[in-house]
C-alpha cells in the first residue's frame, strides 16, 4: 500500500473503505458447482489479484470506491421524483427518502473543507422546483420537435432523451456544487441505459431537444444555449492532442449559441469553436472553427454511382445542394 500523501493522489474523491465496495453476494447459486477449479490454478488465481499493491485497479478498490449500484438506485428514485411524482402524500415520504439517499452517497465522498453533506443536500432540495420546470421545458420542446409523439405522456415515459437529461439537471446540479465523482457515475449510467453521453459538467439551456439520441457525446466543457435541438450521432467534443493532461480544467468544448440545429451525425470540436445563434448544421458535417449567427453549414453533396438492373452504371447527377435544411 501507497504511503499517505501517495495515497491522497491516487484515490482524491472517496474515503476509506468501512465496508467491502461491491456486494459480496455469490453470482451463481449455491449449488454443485459444474466445474471444479483444481487447486494449483485457484491458489495462482487468488494470490495474483489479492492484495492492494501491484495494479492501479488494485489500490484504488482498496483505498475505497464508490459503489455505482447504490449511485443507480438513488438517481432511479431521484429521477421518478423528478418525472413522475405529483400526489402531495406521495412526495412527503419520496422527498425525505430521496435527500437521505444522497447524504448517504456524499458522506462516501471527500467533499471541500467548506462543504457538508448536510448542507449541500439542504441546497438540493431547494433546487428541485427548478429542476423540475427545466425538464417540463425539455419535454414541451420535444413535443414541440417532434411530429411522432401522440403526446406528453409518450415523451415523460417513453423518449431516452427526457431519461437522460433528468439524470444529467441532477447531475450537473451536484457538479457544481464541486461533489466529485458521484455526478460522474450518475451520468454514465445515463449513459448505458439511453446511449446518450453527456457529461455532467456541460451547461444547457432551457428547452433543449434530442431526437432519438442514440450516439450523442456532450463534452464537460461544452456551453448549450437555449432551445437547441441534437440528432443522433452528434458530437460535441474536444480536439485531440498528445498531452492531453495539459487541457485539464480549460474549455475544450464548443458553444452552441441559442436554436441552434444540429442534424445527424455532426462532429463540432474545439474549444474555441462558436456556433452562432440560429445556425443549422447539416448531417455528417465536421467542424473545428465558429460560424456566424445564422450559418448553414452542409458538407458537399456525394457523387453517387447507382447499377440499374440491366447492369448499366448511371450517375446520379441530382445532388444539388439544397439549401433549406
Amino acid at each position: 500500500m501507497a504511503n499517505e500523501n501517495t495515497d491522497t493522489k491516487i484515490w482524491p474523491h472517496a474515503k476509506p473503505m468501512a465496508r467491502p465496495p461491491l456486494s459480496a453476494a455469490p453470482l451463481l447459486p449455491a449449488s454443485a458447482p459444474a466445474f471444479v477449479c483444481p487447486e494449483e490454478v485457484l491458489d495462482t488465481v487468488v494470490r495474483g489479484l489479492a492484495g492492494c499493491e501491484g495494479t492501479v485497479l488494485s489500490e484504488t478498490v482498496c483505498g475505497g470506491i464508490l459503489d455505482p449500484t447504490e449511485v443507480e438506485a438513488w438517481v432511479d428514485r431521484a429521477t421518478r421524483l423528478l418525472r413522475f411524482r405529483v400526489d402531495p402524500e406521495e412526495l412527503r415520504s419520496e422527498v425525505p427518502a430521496v435527500a437521505d439517499g444522497l447524504f448517504q452517497l456524499l458522506q462516501q465522498v471527500v467533499l471541500s473543507a467548506t462543504a457538508t453533506p448536510e448542507a449541500l443536500v439542504l441546497r438540493f432540495l431547494h433546487r428541485l422546483v427548478d429542476l423540475r420546470k427545466m425538464l417540463s421545458l425539455d419535454v414541451e420542446a420535444a413535443f414541440s420537435g417532434d411530429p411522432a409523439a401522440k403526446g406528453y405522456d409518450e415523451i415523460v415515459v417513453a423518449y431516452p432523451s427526457i431519461r437522460a437529461l433528468a439524470i444529467h439537471r441532477i447531475a450537473h446540479e451536484l457538479y457544481d456544487y464541486g461533489v466529485p465523482l458521484l455526478p460522474r457515475v450518475m451520468s454514465e449510467y445515463a449513459h448505458d441505459r439511453t446511449g446518450i453521453d453527456i457529461h455532467p459538467g456541460a451547461r444547457i439551456g432551457e428547452r433543449f431537444f434530442i431526437d432519438h439520441g442514440t450516439g450523442i457525446v456532450v463534452g464537460e466543457t461544452a456551453v448549450i444555449g437555449h432551445r437547441v435541438r441534437i440528432y443522433q450521432s452528434v458530437t460535441i467534443g474536444a480536439t485531440s492532442i498528445k498531452n492531453g493532461a495539459a487541457l485539464r480544467g480549460k474549455k475544450r468544448h464548443p458553444t452552441i449559441e441559442d436554436d441552434v440545429t444540429i442534424y445527424a451525425g455532426a462532429t463540432i470540436l474545439g474549444g474555441d469553436t462558436v456556433i452562432g445563434a440560429g445556425s443549422v448544421i447539416g448531417g455528417n458535417v465536421w467542424l473545428t472553427h465558429s460560424v456566424p449567427p445564422g450559418s448553414r453549414v452542409m458538407s458537399e453533396a456525394p457523387r453517387l454511382l447507382v447499377k440499374g438492373s440491366e447492369g448499366r452504371a448511371l450517375v446520379d447527377e441530382s445532388m444539388d445542394v439544397d439549401w433549406n435544411i
